[in-house]
């Protein structure tokens, strides 16, 4: 896309003291409100607080003279109009986003962000035992003389993604209040409810007008993705037969040791904490039930077609062996997909990567592409006909308690949200 009379970097170094304050303060007030989604609840969204949050968001951005609208399923879209001269002929409108809830792992209730000004490199104590050591902390060891902002220990941060959140609002602020800066038609989406997988399915897809978006949902400085795994979610079902232990032999068939087993079998070296680069993994996320019933919930990922069906195979498989292992026990397997990888719908697109490239080279960031082992709504997005890279955004350690955000980074993504906007 040509620029209209664009100097480089659009903010500028005085400019950039001034973003610093408003993006921490931002990112302070969004990361206080307890917006934690629940994969068990019904319905969108899944917790009161992304309501409070997305409310918040609403009149701030209207109070910037952004045209808002909440849905009833608790998604926030803002548009800017092109402020291009007449005449001039108006390009497609782009698309920001990023979501209004933190992860459950960890608590997200009463948090309490610690800002480290000039980080003087050593190790951070926190509550409950935890540290932030810059011996096993890659990223921290390169933030020493930098601000960071770091949870205490006893919840996360919730820079996933309320550092996202903050870059997109501060860099709206900054494009409604620098009239000279030219640019078509921009529309931001928060959604709810992005961390239990559940946040674009009541999504409007008709009021969307992006015909490419970019996701604020990333982690370290520099890095881009346009690749993520393909997931499903898996449960499966055990059913046993119930009889009073005494009387056990030969009739009772123990459904929660039937799951446990099928547990078991789950290989190690293809879990989470045994797998990075493109290695898919098994993850077990909860198992429950008693002699009668029982029930365990996986995710599974894979950055390939063929893989993912090789690993829902192996499950069928497990299922059979626990079967011949626990006579008179049956156990049922229900696998839905979650996302899919979105590398070959936005490689059809070249110039939306080539066009990141060039902002983030404007905007004085480093470029590395980077597959996401996790997903994003805009990996959704992309299913839906809107390609949808993901940009950084400067957290580190993402749902836990050691979670931290370098403010350069976050400085650095909401700029290149502004060089994105520009024409």
């Amino acid at each position: 896309m040509n620029k209209l009379n664009q100097q480089h970097p659009l903010i500028n170094s005085e400019e950039e003291s001034a973003l610093k304050e408003t993006l921490l303060d931002r990112f302070i007030r969004y990361a206080k409100v307890c917006t934690t989604s629940d994969p068990n609840a019904p319905g969108t969204p899944t917790s009161s607080g992304q309501w409070d949050l997305a409310r918040m968001l609403k009149t701030e951005l209207e109070t910037l003279g952004i045209e808002t609208e909440l849905t009833s399923h608790c998604y926030l879209l803002a548009r800017i109009p092109s402020n291009l001269p007449d005449g001039t002929p108006v390009p497609e409108t782009i698309g920001f986003i990023a979501h209004l809830d933190t992860a459950h792992d960890v608590s997200g209730k009463d948090v309490n962000p610690c800002i480290v000004n000039n980080y003087n490199g050593e190790t951070i104590i926190l509550r409950g035992g935890l540290t932030l050591d810059p011996s096993t902390d890659a990223g921290l060891a390169t933030a020493a003389g930098k601000t960071i902002v770091h949870a205490d220990g006893a919840t996360l941060l919730g820079a996933d993604d309320k550092a996202g959140i903050a870059a997109i609002v501060s860099a709206a602020d900054f494009l409604v209040s620098h009239d000279e800066i030219k640019h078509g038609p921009i529309e931001i989406i928060f959604t709810p409810d992005e961390e239990t997988g559940r946040g674009l399915p009541e999504l409007p897809r008709e009021l969307i007008k992006s015909t490419r978006c970019y996701t604020l949902d990333g982690g370290a400085g520099g890095e881009f993705e346009i690749e993520c795994f393909n997931a499903y979610s898996v449960e499966a079902r055990f059913t046993g037969r119930a009889i009073h232990p005494g009387a056990a032999r030969g009739v009772l068939v123990n459904a929660a040791l039937m799951a446990s087993h099928f547990a078991s079998m789950l290989p190690r070296t293809e879990s989470p904490e045994a797998t990075d680069g493109y290695y898919g993994f098994y993850c077990l996320m909860d198992i429950s039930g008693n002699h009668e019933n029982a029930s365990l919930k996986l995710i599974v990922r894979d950055f390939t077609h063929s893989g993912m069906e090789r690993r829902i195979a192996a499950l069928e498989t497990f299922a059979q062996a626990v079967e011949a292992a626990f006579p008179g026990g049956f156990v049922t397997l229900d696998a839905k997909p979650s996302y899919y990888n979105m590398r070959e719908k936005i490689e059809e697109h070249p110039e939306i990567i080539a066009r990141l490239e060039e902002a983030a080279k404007n905007a004085g960031a480093t470029f590395r592409l980077r597959p996401i082992r996790g997903g994003t709504d805009g990996a959704r997005l992309t299913e839906l006909g809107i390609p949808t890279p993901n940009i950084f955004t400067g957290g580190h350690n993402f749902h836990s308690r050691s979670e931290w955000l370098l403010v350069d980074d976050l400085i650095s993504a909401c700029r290149i949200v502004v060089e994105l906007a520009a024409c």
